[in-house]
């Protein structure tokens, strides 16, 4: 059976640099490689011109350049707002798919973004986790996704439109796959290249994987950070999120202060409202006492229906009295707009079928 040659957009920034040195090649060749890659988005290495015709050749019987595509979009239904909501089915070389969002804001274009091919946490609220995990996603993998969203956003409103934020909210979880995302990360931010944001517009968001927790804080990498907290009571938390068993919420405060103490940073701890589960008194008070001292603020989104889950939103006066009893208590607190739910592009929705990827 013939084997197709790997990626080379798979490769990390360093991994890209191993394989130019075993090439006999200065380490220099793989930024200038790197840049073609991702910022002039070259589809051969014929393109790049600057290289000799001899690495050229060498690159092309070692390694193919595959790039993610489009396969699918679907548009909210507009309203008063100058753009809908967007939803991306991507396809990744391999067949598998991944879906990616644009949410359109007041003052800002955000990218939802992907880090892994389905997810293994299976947190009882989300179709994503009903999927399963079948792979992460490589740095150019999540690069692809940007790039993509970003090329279909100024082509259909003009090259004035641009992606402002990225946050890595799709499917998976970013601190399963921490060296890949922040590989990209890493291209994503830098200010060389075609495509740059400041970093302090890209959040990584977390169920809460302490070890990763702990590296971010370490490493400074400059980003948001945004932790699904959902519960603040452990055995309610660990009927949502089976993972919770293995990172309880007093190590899970305890991680997050350090955290805010070494990067200078404040977390997001994000909240999501379901009716009968986390939303009584007991609640309120259990997440006040959490967020009580943390450098924090806490954003309430309503749950989105998703099929065979039999969850409902809170929209009741018990919605009102739960954000008043966290803000009569001095917490920090947003409640942020459900975009997208009519196409299964909002929190939680984000799943493909394996009937929709490529064999």
């Amino acid at each position: 059976m013939l084997h197709s040659p790997p990626n080379i957009k798979d490769l990390t920034a360093a991994e890209l640099r191993s394989a130019l040195t075993a090439l006999g090649e200065p380490a220099y060749r793989a930024s200038q490689i790197h840049q073609w890659l991702f910022s002039h988005h070259s589809h051969s290495f014929d393109d790049m011109t600057i290289l000799s015709l001899a690495l050229r050749k060498k690159l092309s019987a070692i390694y193919a350049i595959d790039i993610a595509s489009v396969q699918e979009c679907r548009k909210e239904a507009p309203d008063a707002a100058e753009m809908p909501t967007e939803k991306f089915l991507i396809r990744m070389p391999d067949g598998q798919a991944v879906e990616s969002v644009i949410i359109p804001g007041e003052s800002r274009i955000t990218a939802c973004i992907s880090s892994q091919i389905g997810c293994p946490l299976g947190c009882g609220f989300c179709a994503t986790g009903m999927m399963g995990f079948i792979r992460n996603l490589s740095p150019g993998e999540i690069i692809d996704q940007v790039t993509l969203l970003n090329a279909w956003l100024r082509n259909d409103y003009g090259k004035s439109r641009s992606i402002t934020n990225i946050v890595f909210m799709g499917m998976g979880e970013p601190l399963l796959n921490t060296a890949n995302v922040l590989d990209a990360i890493e291209t994503l931010s830098n200010q060389t290249y075609s495509f740059s944001l400041p970093r302090r517009k890209i959040t990584i968001s977390t169920v809460g994987v302490i070890p990763e927790i702990d590296l971010l804080a370490s490493l400074k990498p400059g980003t948001r950070l945004a932790v699904s907290l959902h519960a603040a009571i452990q055995e309610k938390r660990e009927s949502m999120m089976p993972v919770a068993r293995n990172y309880p919420l007093q190590d899970l405060r305890r991680a997050l202060a350090s955290y805010i103490r070494l990067t200078g940073q404040p977390v997001t701890l994000v909240y999501m409202l379901i009716d009968g589960v986390n939303d009584s008194p007991e609640d309120a008070k259990a997440l006040e006492k959490f967020a009580k001292g943390l450098f924090c603020k806490i954003n309430l989104i309503d749950y989105n229906a998703i099929v065979n889950i039999k969850f409902k939103p809170v929209f009741t006066e018990k919605r009102e009295f739960f954000i008043r009893s966290l803000v009569d208590s001095g917490l920090r607190v947003t409640v942020r707009k459900s975009h997208g739910a009519s196409i299964n592009a909002a929190c939680g929705q984000l799943a493909t079928e394996r009937k929709r990827q490529i064999p």
